[in-house]
């Protein structure tokens, strides 16, 4: 098949040499014939040498990569991928049916489909696009899951209202491409939660959060939990599971409250450990005591660019320089951030300059980072977003 080819200024190819699969669009000298939004296109270099195949789009990323090889972009190519990365969930013990049926099973250029990010809940595949290419791929993207994964799924739904680029002008709408509506309980670890995919916040479930949920069980014995926040409450469940003394979950939206207190009462029904409260973050660390000797602080990404990093690091530094002053004496925090633009040397930063802050001894117990079935592609370390450190407070 012949694609539209982009031809790239000199030297600009370089990158691409090495595999990374972005091309920006100021390496582009010119268009071949100007592609429309989610074309697939071929990429040359100055003097017309082949080098990959993409997904073209209007904005600073202009060519998501699909294949350094020059081969057909269809239900086939897919099928291989979606195969490729399902056999890596099974090879790393995932999908272990009533005891865990929540993964993601493609993370985007991790699995070497950029733009594109599939989370399996249960019998259900809830499917986000983040580049116009896969938006329009959508159907058959739905048809070879199904050929992958054959009974384990009866639904695939598509989220994408609010993560293609504005710039496409597409008006996605959530709607299901296979099935309907089935049973929204799927289980973590044996614990059990309910996925809101059609109103909630991503794919309905931050399932990047498993593992460092599991080490927080471990640490949660007789311990007096805050979940800051805690959005559907994973976090708190796993604590209470772990036998913690009580739970307290925080978030400002009054939804995600009602979440987290249906998945507690799934799992413990009855419980009085937990509570919950809809409130501002730094309102709620304001007014509260010093009772926590386990903290969690899992905010949403505050920076999405560049060019607010400096905020956002001011935002992670007040925010565990709060935490650092509360926190009872041989308290643990676990501190994160999601934001991909906030590299592991700036929130450390952003950390220290928050315990030195308080004055208080700090050790790191831990370093933690996304799990595996979000891999991230050895040619593309920005695919490295999740950063978290657990800290011993004295």
């Amino acid at each position: 098949m012949n694609y539209t080819k982009v031809i790239l200024k000199p030297g600009k190819e370089e990158s691409l040499k090495r595999f990374h699969p972005w091309v920006f669009s100021g390496a582009i000298h010119h268009f071949e014939k100007q592609p429309e939004e989610g074309d697939i296109i071929e990429v040359t270099d100055y003097k017309g040498n082949f080098i990959a195949i993409g997904h073209y789009q209007i904005g600073s990323i202009a060519v998501r990569i699909l294949s350094f090889e020059q081969e057909i972009i269809d239900k086939e190519f897919f099928k291989k991928r979606l195969q490729v990365a399902y056999n890596l969930r099974n090879s790393i013990g995932l999908n272990r049916g009533e005891q865990n049926n929540t993964y993601r099973l493609v993370h985007g250029e991790g699995d070497l489909l950029p733009g594109l990010i599939i989370d399996i809940y249960d019998k259900t595949a809830v499917m986000q696009a983040h580049d116009p290419g896969m938006h329009f791929a959508r159907h058959i993207l739905a048809e070879a899951l199904t050929d992958v994964m054959g009974e384990q799924i009866k639904n695939v739904y598509y989220k994408s209202e609010t993560t293609l680029p504005y710039k496409a002008q597409l008006d996605p709408e959530n709607e299901y491409l296979i099935g309907g509506d089935a049973g929204n309980i799927a289980i973590e670890n044996g614990l059990k939660f309910h996925v809101d995919w059609l109103k909630g916040q991503k794919t309905g479930f931050f399932v990047d959060q498993r593992e460092n949920r599991s080490l927080l069980e471990h640490y949660s014995k007789d311990r007096s939990v805050l979940n800051m926040f805690c959005y559907t409450g994973g976090f708190s469940f796993y604590a209470m599971r772990g036998g913690a003394k009580l739970v307290h979950s925080v978030d400002s939206s009054a939804k995600a409250i009602d979440l987290t207190c249906k998945n507690v009462e799934l799992n413990f029904p009855g419980d009085r450990r937990h509570e919950a409260f809809a409130e501002d973050a730094f309102k709620y660390l304001d007014r509260m005591g010093d009772q926590y000797d386990l903290i969690i602080l899992d905010p949403p990404a505050f920076a999405k660019h560049k060019n607010v990093l400096h905020n956002a690091l001011q935002g992670y530094r007040k925010l565990n320089a709060k935490a650092f002053e509360k926190i009872k004496p041989g308290g643990i925090l676990f501190t994160f951030s999601c934001s991909q633009v906030v590299t592991k040397e700036n929130f450390r930063l952003a950390v220290f300059s928050a315990a030195a802050q308080s004055k208080r001894r700090v050790r790191i117990l831990h370093q933690l980072t996304q799990p595996a079935d979000h891999p991230v592609n050895i040619y593309h370390p920005e695919g490295e977003y999740l950063k978290g450190l657990v800290l011993y407070v004295e």
